[in-house]
């Protein structure tokens, strides 16, 4: 069952996203070529708990860290380890926090310094799918069409979608119904599955690999999700609230 929020929940998981945005900004004001992964991750923590919120990845399902640092292959849940970023390198920084027992979860892929022109169109094709599916979001839309749509854009930028992971509703849990493929399931129609409603809370997040959109774990652990093709990846992430009949993003400030 996928829950219908109140105005005042929204209130409490929009201030918890704006905390997550507000973390983001910073951190890319701060990441300098050098730095270890855990650094950036201790940061982020510090950023958050000065907000009075707390770092909502850390020792969720058993992760280490204050937050996923993706490092190029690595398209999702990087664990942040002593690993220094270097110019050219892609990050994806997954932030989450919880305030007043509220979630709040969004991602970004930044460039470490000058970047190829392919991974500048990965890092593209991620972001401008990610508006173009808050864009088409409407009451009465069902999520199947939203990942046929979120699919379709991404093929047509030449890249494919990493398989088996998907948005998902958010709250007082921070993953919940309904889940949110970027692509359609094979069997499945656009016309299946609920239908969008104001209330909804739903994070979306493409990740974008380049040539095969199957996962692997990197380091034979069950987290650092990249793609079986090796190659650089991409993710972006917000966190939206239906309401007057269409997305509003509550993860920016």
């Amino acid at each position: 069952m996928i829950e219908l929020k109140r105005p005042d929940e929204i209130a409490k998981l929009r201030e918890a996203n704006r905390i997550v945005a507000q973390t983001l900004d910073f951190l890319e004001g701060e990441i300098q070529v050098g730095m270890s992964l855990k650094e950036i991750s201790d940061l982020a923590e510090e950023f958050i708990l000065s907000k009075e919120a707390k770092p909502a990845f850390k020792g969720l399902y058993g992760f280490e860290g204050a937050i996923c640092t993706s490092l190029n292959a690595v398209c999702i849940h990087g664990i942040p380890d002593e690993t220094k970023i270097k110019e050219g390198d892609i990050l994806g920084l997954d932030i989450g926090t919880i305030k007043d027992g509220y979630y709040g979860d969004a991602a970004r892929t930044i460039p470490i310094g000058r970047i190829s022109d392919q991974d500048k169109a990965l890092i593209a094709c991620a972001k401008d799918a990610l508006d173009y599916g808050v864009d088409l979001i409407r009451e009465g839309m069902r999520f199947k069409e939203l990942s046929f749509r979120l699919g379709e854009f991404i093929a047509n930028r030449g890249f494919v979608p990493l398989l088996h992971y998907c948005g998902h509703g958010i709250g007082r849990k921070p993953h919940s119904e309904p889940e949110i493929p970027n692509y359609l399931e094979p069997g499945q129609g656009i016309k299946d599955g609920p239908k969008i409603k104001n209330g909804m809370v739903f994070c979306v997040e493409p990740m974008i690999c380049q040539k095969d959109g199957k996962p692997v774990h990197i380091n034979s652990d069950r987290w650092n999700a990249a793609s079986a093709d090796g190659l650089n990846t991409a993710h972006y992430e917000h966190c939206l609230a239906v309401v007057g009949g269409r997305a509003e993003i509550l993860s920016r400030i």
